[in-house]
C-alpha cells in the first residue's frame, strides 16, 4: 500500500476527508404540507426563519460559521469540489457484485490492510517522546500497565544470548522453566487479553464522536469511520487468534473483567479528553508493536518450535489476503503492522484539534513505511499530507471522467 493507492470502492464510500457545518435549507423543505393540511402564511413562516439562527446548533449559526471559515488557514485539510473530494463512483466505472462474490477470499465492508513483504520489513519499534504533562502522565500509566500486564502473563523481555541460540537443540525447555520464555500457550493467552482490549478504544471513539455529530448537526471530518476501522481491525486480530486455541473459562473472565473496567475508564477520558485518550492508545500501540516484535523474534530464531510449521487460519487469509500457504508467523507479521499503524494513526489524531480538524487519514492512508516507521504526524504534517492527497484524488478522479 502507498499513499497513491486508492481505497476500494466501497471504502471511498463511506470515507470522509473533509467536513463543513451543514446549513439549515428553508422552513418549508424540511416540512412537505401533505395533502389537504393547512399551509403556514408568508408572514409565519418569514417569522421562523428569522428565530432559526438563535435557536440552532452552535455549528449552523452563522457567526460560527464566519469564525471557522476566516481560521481556514488553522484547520487541517482543505475544501475543494464536493467538499468531501471525489465520490467512489468517479474512481471507477466497473460494478462489482461483492455480497455473492463466491471467490476464496471474502468481501469486507470496513477497510481491511493488505501488506506487501517489503512493507511487513518497514516496522521498527519507535516511540514518542512525551512533551506535556498529560503526555507524561499518560506515559507513565501505560508503562504501569505494561507491568501489570508482563506479572500476569508471567512475561520477560529477555533477549536470548547468541551462544545458547547457537546450542543445537537450543534448551528451550530449561529457559520456558526459569520463565525466560513464554511457551506457545502464554503466548496465546497474552496476545487473546492483549486484543480483547485494544478493541475497545476505537468503538468508545467511534460512539461518542458519532453522538456528539448528531447532537450538533454538523459532519464529523472522517474520524468516525477511521476509528470504527480500528476497533473492526482489533476485533479481526481476536477473532483470528481465537481460531488457535479457544481460551479457557478463566481467560473469558478475565476479559470481561477487563473490558468492563477499560471501557468504562476509556469512556470518561474520551468524553472529558478526547486528545489524551488518543495520546494514551498510541503509547499503548508501541507497546504492543514491541511485544509482537519480540514474539515474531522468538519464532523467527525458533524458540516457540510448536509454531514453525503452523498454517494460517483460513480467516487470517481471507482477511490480509494471504498467501493460501501462509503460516502463523506470517499472520503476527501482518498483526505487528496494523499495531504500528494504529500507533501512528493514534498519535497523529492526538495531534489535531479535536473539534476543529479534519481527519487526514479518512480518503488515504501514509504509505506502509511511514506508518511502520514513525510515532506519527505533527499537526502541520496532517494538514500538509491532507492537501496533498486530497489534490491527488482529485485528479485520478478527473482523469478517469476524461477516460471515459
Amino acid at each position: 500500500m502507498s499513499a497513491l493507492t486508492l481505497r476500494s470502492s466501497t471504502t471511498l464510500a463511506r470515507s470522509t476527508l473533509l467536513s463543513k457545518p451543514l446549513l439549515c435549507g428553508c422552513y418549508s423543505a424540511y416540512h412537505p404540507v401533505a395533502s389537504g393540511s393547512r399551509s403556514l402564511s408568508i408572514s409565519t413562516r418569514r417569522a421562523i426563519r428569522s428565530h432559526e439562527p438563535k435557536k440552532s446548533s452552535l455549528a449552523l449559526r452563522p457567526e460560527i460559521k464566519q469564525r471557522e471559515e476566516r481560521a481556514e488557514g488553522k484547520i487541517v485539510g482543505g475544501e475543494g469540489k464536493g467538499v468531501e473530494g471525489p465520490h467512489y463512483q468517479d474512481q471507477s466505472t466497473v460494478a462489482s457484485d461483492i455480497l455473492t462474490n463466491q471467490s476464496t477470499t471474502g468481501a469486507w465492508t470496513l477497510m481491511n490492510p493488505i501488506y506487501t513483504e517489503s512493507e511487513l520489513d518497514t516496522v521498527k519499534v519507535v516511540g514518542r517522546e512525551p512533551v506535556t504533562l498529560a503526555d507524561k502522565s499518560v506515559h507513565k500509566l501505560v508503562k504501569f500497565l505494561r507491568k501489570t500486564f508482563d506479572f500476569l502473563t508471567a512475561y520477560k523481555d529477555y533477549k536470548v544470548p547468541e551462544s545458547i541460540l547457537q546450542q543445537n537443540p537450543i534448551p528451550v525447555a530449561e529457559l520456558r522453566a526459569k520463565g525466560l520464555l513464554l511457551s506457545h500457550h502464554k503466548w496465546l493467552f497474552r496476545i487473546i487479553l492483549l486484543e480483547s482490549i485494544a478493541g475497545v478504544p476505537g468503538m468508545v471513539g467511534g460512539t461518542l464522536r458519532h453522538l456528539r455529530s448528531m447532537r450538533l448537526l454538523r459532519r464529523d471530518g472522517g474520524w468516525i469511520h477511521t476509528l470504527l476501522e480500528e476497533a473492526e481491525n482489533e476485533r479481526m486480530h481476536l477473532l483470528t487468534f481465537m481460531t488457535i486455541a479457544q481460551p479457557t473459562i478463566f481467560t473469558r473472565a478475565l476479559v470481561l473483567a477487563a473490558q468492563g473496567v477499560f471501557y468504562n475508564a476509556f469512556f470518561l477520558t474520551y468524553l472529558f479528553s478526547p486528545k489524551t485518550a488518543h495520546r494514551f492508545v498510541g503509547a499503548l500501540e508501541e507497546e504492543a508493536v514491541r511485544t509482537y516484535s519480540h514474539c515474531i523474534d522468538d519464532i523467527e530464531k525458533g524458540l516457540v518450535p510448536e509454531w514453525n510449521d503452523v498454517a494460517a487460519p483460513r480467516i487470517a487469509i481471507d482477511y490480509w489476503r494471504l498467501p493460501s500457504d501462509a503460516k502463523l508467523l506470517d499472520v503476527i507479521r501482518a498483526v505487528r503492522a496494523d499495531e504500528a499503524t494504529h500507533r501512528f494513526v493514534n498519535h497523529s489524531l492526538a495531534n489535531l484539534d479535536q473539534k476543529k480538524d479534519f481527519n487526514p487519514f479518512a480518503l488515504v492512508e501514509a504509505d506502509a513505511a511511514t506508518r511502520g516507521g514513525k510515532w506519527g504526524f505533527t499537526r502541520e504534517e496532517s494538514a500538509e499530507f491532507a492537501r496533498e492527497q486530497q489534490k491527488k484524488l482529485m485528479e485520478v478522479s478527473h482523469q478517469k471522467r476524461i477516460e471515459h
